[in-house]
């Protein structure tokens, strides 16, 4: 007496993808709601069961849908927005202003949903997401009927759907608490990078993460310069100090780890971390080959993935597969490295390991989840098909097939894709949105072309600063009383320095541009000789972010450029309409005063003669912090006897000009 199922799958080659990469040729499988009843033989399991619907795969593969394991989607709407340029000129000068123009939740509902759509057509059926409003990311992809791991981002800087990273953290723990449970959408936390994070954040991303029992997503050492500044600043590598931030208590998915070593794979081996291993992405930008080959040797569940479209610049898992063997082939200096197989398994079972769901997909087994395809391998460029290797199949999968040639897609029991067609999305409505957007952003980005921002990002080295800056700033008229009072046992210094700085402001026409500064600083060691010289280049925003109480400031974010060119060349390059000159001797000492950090500057302006200041400053990362931190900037200007000077809130050039 045979079964009951909802759909029979026959005449197919399958490749069941499970650990014994067990092959049915013919063979067949027979799916019930969501989930599959049985894989085997089609003569077997034609003689078990009987469904409403019948499918003849016409001898074409049928296997596990493809996991892209780590992407942006909604960055769809930025494809092609900036190629073949540096790092930071392409971020800094392209995609961040742009997102902070345009991002929003139709932005991302839009960029995700045309994602989907590629995503099926190119038969991948569960892939994982960090951006931002990800709920609507969440919402687009249940609504094409995909399987997302839904990543909330979470960064110590505004972000554009978020002020702090207080409301970013809300916003994740909401979208968990309400989305947890959903048959297609498992929801999680994704602090984007240790640079754009701080410990706290870290550790409470980690808590959340583990208090719900979701996945955590995070780029891990994706670039040599993200490494070598942790080990300046920290001592140590990135994956010994997000483990020092207790990272691992969560279910990490650790996107690229192109620079991570031996002892740094065992340790995420060790704590069962998934690794989306992004080929395509790292070899556009450069950032070098992750050590796949050992991460796999060690036991390491390492996926693949796209990255996001604007730096791929597509979301085709057939190229990305190709390209994992094949850069693993030349990195080794090895033909066996990283087999066909292998690279499938990466882009099926071991993929849905590393995104922590190994347990419902990635592979065609009775009770996991109908998620699958079909390939067809029978056009001219994957032809002619040879089956005395059994191995044969998945090398044409990895090496000659093409996204193209994806036929149905099904997730979740459900049709997405037959036969070619798209049935839950409109594609044809899809691009015209696209094109539409477009033309908004070609606009924006023509308008601020000539920008003194975007001439300083083209110079190259750019960043944007990170940070706010709670700041208090004091005339005093007696430096010895300040000098006496930093010798307090109550003061802890942590380190002191002694600067000569050479500042000079360049303003424009439309104060909209702010202004540029050139600083020379020139270190001076306790005999007074000068012990290094440093130049730089900050373009400063017209206006704070906000005022507490005794006239503490807190600022806003800058623009840093490292300043390798002469002055006569900035003056030349930047055409400024007028320039003004201050020239100071600073001494500054990094203290550390009821538990808190602090910047003490005790400058001699010379140029002018304005004479002494006192400033006090301090890095913030939300307004409650920066709340705090002004309370106690007012108390340490009186500990350092300077309450009765006058209050100044505004920079030296607000004073000259």
């Amino acid at each position: 007496m045979t079964q009951n199922a909802d759909i029979l799958l026959i005449n197919a080659h399958v490749l069941t993808m499970d650990e014994g990469m067990n092959q049915y040729h013919p063979g067949a499988v027979a799916v019930k709601g969501d989930s599959i009843l049985a894989v085997g033989p089609e003569a077997e399991i034609k003689a078990q069961y009987s469904a409403a619907q019948t499918v003849d795969c016409g001898g074409k593969i049928l296997m596990p849908g493809l996991i892209n394991a780590h992407t942006h989607v909604p960055m769809t709407l930025l494809r092609g927005l900036a190629d073949d340029l540096r790092l930071d000129v392409w971020l800094m000068g392209y995609m961040m202003p742009v997102e902070r123009e345009f991002v929003s939740p139709d932005f991302c509902r839009l960029g995700s949903l045309i994602a989907c759509a590629e995503f099926i057509r190119s038969g991948v059926t569960s892939f994982a997401d960090m951006y931002y409003f990800e709920e609507d990311v969440a919402k687009a992809t249940a609504e094409a009927g995909l399987r997302g791991v839904c990543g909330q981002s979470v960064m110590k800087f505004p972000t554009p759907d978020s002020k702090s990273y207080e409301d970013s953290l809300a916003m994740a723990r909401d979208f968990i608490t309400r989305w947890k449970g959903h048959p297609l959408i498992i929801p999680s936390v994704a602090p984007h990078a240790v640079y754009t994070c701080t410990p706290e954040i870290l550790k409470a991303t980690a808590q959340l993460a583990a208090e719900f029992d979701v996945p955590l997503h995070i780029h891990i050492s994706e670039t040599a310069y993200e490494v070598e500044n942790m080990r300046n600043e920290n001592n140590m590598p990135v994956v010994p100090y997000v483990k020092k931030q207790g990272l691992f208590e969560a279910k990490v998915l650790a996107a690229h780890c192109v620079h991570i070593d031996d002892g740094e794979i065992r340790t995420l081996q060790h704590y069962n971390a998934g690794v989306a291993h992004n080929p395509s992405s790292n070899l556009k930008l450069a950032s070098g080959f992750a050590p796949v080959s050992k991460m796999l040797e060690v036991g390491l569940n390492v996926g693949i993935g796209t990255d996001g479209p604007a730096s791929n610049n597509d979301l085709d898992m057939f190229e990305e597969m190709r390209l994992a063997a094949f850069v693993a082939k030349a990195v080794t200096n090895d033909p066996t490295s990283l087999p066909a197989p292998q690279a499938l398994s990466m882009a099926t079972r071991i993929g849905a390991r590393a995104l922590h769901m190994g347990d419902i997909t990635g592979s065609l087994e009775p009770g996991k989840r109908a998620d699958l395809i079909t390939v067809d391998t029978s056009p001219l460029h994957n032809s002619p098909r040879f089956e005395r290797d059994p191995n044969n199949a998945y090398a044409q999968i990895v090496y000659a097939s093409k996204s193209t040639d994806v036929n149905d897609v099904m997730v979740n029991g459900k049709w997405l894709m037959r036969d070619h067609n798209l049935l839950t999305l409109n594609e044809a409505d899809l691009l015209q949105q696209a094109a539409s957007y477009a033309k908004r952003i070609d606009s924006f980005l023509m308008a601020r072309e000539q920008s003194v921002l975007s001439k300083l990002i083209a110079l190259g080295g750019s960043i944007e600063e990170e940070s706010f800056e709670v700041q208090l700033k004091v005339k005093v008229s007696n430096p010895e009383v300040i000098l006496k009072a930093l010798k307090s046992p109550a003061m802890e210094i942590i380190y002191q320095k002694h600067y000569r700085q050479y500042d000079n402001y360049f303003t424009f026409d439309d104060e909209n541009q702010g202004r540029l500064r050139y600083r020379e600083d020139d270190a001076i060691d306790e005999k007074g000789k000068v012990i290094n010289v440093r130049a730089r280049l900050t373009l400063i925003g017209q206006n704070r972010e906000g005022e507490f109480d005794q006239d503490v400031l807190l600022s806003r974010s800058r623009y840093l450029a490292p300043a390798s060119q002469t002055l006569r060349f900035y003056r030349e390059y930047f055409k400024p309409s007028d320039e003004k000159i201050i020239e100071k001797d600073r001494q500054r000492w990094h203290v550390r005063y009821n538990g808190e950090e602090f910047y003490i500057n005790l400058d001699t302006v010379e140029r002018p003669d304005l004479g002494y200041f006192l400033e006090i400053k301090s890095r913030t990362w939300s307004r409650k912090d920066a709340q705090a931190k002004a309370q106690l900037a007012a108390e340490l200007v009186a500990f350092l006897g300077a309450s009765a000077g006058e209050h100044i809130t505004s920079d030296y050039f607000g004073l000259i000009a």
